[in-house]
């Protein structure tokens, strides 16, 4: 792999520990997988972020970093914290757990990394121009910036986002070069997505289908961004899709070749059998959406539809700290909060200790969540549309 003479000397230890010991890392991968070269990039994303998935390990390695004079060299955001990180208190997250994730935000600030806990940055001010090299690590933020937006990334790990935010590079390799991009298998959709939930349920089917490979669908007509982050988010959760085209509708799409390819017909029979796959529980004990974090329209579906009525159950909504202050300027968290339920920033509940919180079942509206809280959160799970989760939080 070529390197520059500045790169040379950053391997070579001259510009200190902390970036040599990043910029091994990098130049390991680029050997692993061909890189011909580093690329700069124009923005990080970096995971492993809350104290649930790092625990005191991570949390002594970020100090430490943090401690030796480490900094950024582009716009890096961090994914969802374990905590609202204001609020953590009012909703009931255990005081021991705050007190080491407020550490971890400590660190990451003082390495410069911007502390909007989110995995929508596209929503919160990250936003990557088409084409444009990045180095971005959590799984739907990726699959939308490589998918909707047309930006380029590969699935990072926390460590090498981090290195790439250190170093403002990344190795050229993967998703970064043309001839990677090109979809290898067709899906035909035949079936009525009218909620977020059947493209989070037909993202999950698909993936489960096509493991990493990068499918072009056919048959969606008019999604929005929402049900875009839906799709892409399932399909990375239950596969390992990093890059999707849907025809008419995402960049590049109508210039790929298709001939030839494996096609795969989706209906509502699927969708179905999916559903009922996914639903393991019986009632939820609370409901969480907001995963991936919510947009500011989908804040507004949730305030629309509570407006005036009273929750018996918690419900949440997951988003950015920056959506969040949009949504209260708007209202939508004073309407939300008069009908008894929360919007909760900086935290989602698949990296959050709800399972520590008296929570065994969780009602939700996404494909992902519903992949990951079993797992993740010791959850059984109730996974539905907004409407019938909104019905059964009012009774």
């Amino acid at each position: 792999m070529y390197l520059t003479k500045d790169e040379e000397k950053i391997l070579e230890g001259e510009k200190g520990e902390v970036l040599e010991r990043m910029f091994r890392l990098l130049t390991r991968l680029g050997d692993i997988y061909g890189a011909d070269k580093m690329i700069p990039v124009g923005s990080v994303q970096v995971a492993g972020v809350s104290f649930k998935s790092i625990g005191d390990p991570g949390l002594e390695f970020l100090e430490d970093f943090a401690g030796k004079g480490a900094k950024v060299q582009v716009l890096t955001y961090l994914n969802p914290a374990g905590m609202d990180l204001e609020d953590w208190d009012k909703l009931g997250f255990p005081k021991e757990f705050a007190e080491k994730q407020t550490r971890i935000m400590n660190a990451f600030k003082k390495m410069g990394i911007v502390v909007t806990s989110t995995c929508t940055p596209y929503l919160a001010g990250n936003l990557p121009r088409f084409r444009e090299h990045i180095a971005w690590s959590e799984s739907s933020a990726v699959s939308f910036a490589n998918s909707v937006i047309g930006a380029r990334t590969n699935r990072e790990g926390g460590p090498s986002a981090l290195a790439a935010a250190l170093c403002g590079v990344t190795p050229n390799y993967g998703l970064h070069l043309d001839e990677n991009r090109k979809p290898s298998v067709v899906i035909n959709v035949d079936a009525d997505l009218k909620y977020n939930s059947n493209y989070g349920a037909l993202g999950y089917h698909v993936g489960k289908q096509v493991k990493k490979a990068i499918p072009l669908f056919k048959g969606l007509s008019n999604a929005n961004t929402d049900q875009l982050k839906a799709l892409g988010a399932a399909m990375a959760a239950s596969g390992a899709v990093a890059l999707y085209y849907v025809e008419d509708q995402t960049p590049e799409a109508n210039q790929q070749d298709i001939n030839g390819l494996e096609t795969i017909d989706v209906g509502e029979k699927n969708l179905d059998e999916t559903y009922e796959k996914l639903n393991t529980g019986k009632e939820p004990d609370i409901v969480i959406m907001g995963c991936p974090h919510a947009s500011l329209r989908e804040i507004s579906t949730l305030a629309d539809k509570v407006e005036g009525k009273n929750l018996t159950k918690p419900v949440w909504i997951c988003t950015s700290r920056m959506v969040k202050e949009a949504a209260q300027r708007m209202g939508f968290n004073d309407t939300i909060e008069k009908a008894g339920g929360k919007i909760v920033a900086d935290t989602c509940c698949v990296v959050s200790p709800i399972e520590e919180m008296g929570y065994k079942t969780t009602g939700v509206n996404s494909g992902k969540a519903a992949n990951y809280l079993p797992g993740f959160c010791k959850q059984e799970v109730i996974f539905r549309d907004i409407d019938i989760l909104i019905q059964g939080a009012l009774k």
